[in-house]
């Protein structure tokens, strides 16, 4: 599934051919993606300028002139083509700007989302109410994880991956930021020391950055809008390592687990 870094980079790519341009065609192709995609979606956007492009949490976005943002998501193997060949079965949503540029919304599984959102509202649309603050901006410190996480007994891998904590974190990076900070994923929450919130708290948007700087992790289907493959993955240090030596030299070998339904990999000897 993409995460923030490879929706992070989905969006500077658009934002090259997109921002400042007319939108002259705005074309579902489908009544539906993971939900239902509004009905006026194509009307409302087609004529409209793109005068900004953004992100939160896993969600892109694009805003217009007439007031209205397009909000989208990559679910599971979506990804944006910027003039394609040809126009794919799997492609659900087209646009087409003015200075000739086409550009497709590919999503075989269809787990992707397409909505509008009022542009001065945004904040009290309903998939962004209640989201915690964004991994990336310097919101995030050791101080403050100490005091969101107090008294929590679920797994710190689990609360890191609850939106409702950090907007946008997922499985991935997380485990890749556990392992930086030496914290075992296991480890309940509100037990974690001061001082190993201090080193995650610096250890998530690094490894967020880094990995926005490698074009993402090309993981299945991912490709950034341009077609290139991010490289990121080249540098995991836990993630998808099974029985591999621990790159932290510790002479330890990264196991995985699973917690909450997803796989966790990390270090049992360096990570405590």
């Amino acid at each position: 599934m993409p995460e923030l870094p490879e929706v992070e980079t989905t969006v500077r790519g658009l934002e090259r051919v997109l921002k400042g341009r007319r939108l002259t065609m705005v074309e579902p192709r489908r009544a539906d993606l993971r939900r239902s995609i509004p009905h006026d979606l194509g009307q409302r956007l087609t004529g409209a300028k793109v005068i900004e492009l953004g992100r939160r949490a896993k969600y892109g976005l694009i805003g217009t002139d007439r007031g209205d943002t397009l909000i989208f998501h990559l679910g599971m193997s979506g990804r944006w083509r910027i003039d394609p060949v040809g126009i794919d079965k799997h492609d659900h949503l087209l646009i087409e700007t003015d200075n000739g540029h086409r550009l497709a919304l590919n999503d075989p599984r269809r787990f992707g989302s397409l909505d509008l959102a009022e542009s001065q509202n945004i904040a009290d649309w309903d998939g962004f109410v209640g989201l915690g603050p964004e991994p990336l901006g310097g919101a995030i410190h050791g101080l403050w994880l100490k005091q969101k996480l107090a008294g929590r007994t679920a797994a710190i891998k689990l609360m890191l991956l609850d939106q409702r904590i950090v907007a946008g974190l997922g499985n991935i990076y997380v485990c890749e930021a556990l392992f930086r900070a030496r914290i075992d994923p296991r480890k309940p929450a509100g037990k974690v020391s001061r001082a190993k919130l201090d080193a995650l708290a610096a250890a998530i948007p690094e490894v967020l950055e880094e990995a926005i700087r490698a074009g993402g992790s090309s993981l299945r289907d991912f490709a950034a809008p341009d077609g290139e493959l991010g490289y990121f993955s080249k540098a995991f240090d836990v993630y998808d390592r099974e029985g591999q030596d621990c790159r932290g030299n510790c002479g330890g070998t990264v196991r995985r687990i699973v917690q909450g339904g997803r796989s966790t990999f990390f270090c049992p000897r360096c990570q405590r």
